[in-house]
């Protein structure tokens, strides 16, 4: 009777491994055949690192006053929204943010803010 039940409990471990590998063969074969713009978790993790080197480079940056920058990466392009105190900080940051490893593109919608 133990033999049944752990033959019943691997088999049904095994057909759990077959239908996740199904499921991400599937997943794999519909986002590379449809060309379309879903990114994949390495995507993510790949625009999250970049979001975060990009944050430590404005902080670290001496002539940038960056604590009003927001950062969001989406495949390698870097969007910069919030406000800064001049158009000097606006096109600096900007300079700052394109220096940085993996950022593929910067789309500044700083705003200069009334002092």
């Amino acid at each position: 009777m133990k033999t049944t039940q752990l033959l019943k409990a691997a088999g049904g471990g095994i057909v759990c491994v077959v239908f996740a590998l199904n499921v991400n063969a599937q997943t794999n074969s519909t986002t590379s055949s449809s060309g379309s713009t879903d990114t994949s978790v390495g995507q993510k993790i790949d625009d999250s690192t970049v979001t975060t080197k990009v944050k430590a480079e404005l902080l670290s940056a001496k002539d940038v006053q960056s604590t009003h920058i927001h950062v969001k990466t989406k495949n390698g392009i870097v969007s910069l929204t919030g406000t800064v105190p001049s158009a000097a900080d606006k096109t600096t940051a900007e300079e700052t943010v394109k220096n940085v490893s993996g950022v593929a593109s910067v789309k500044n919608h700083l705003k200069i803010a009334a002092q």
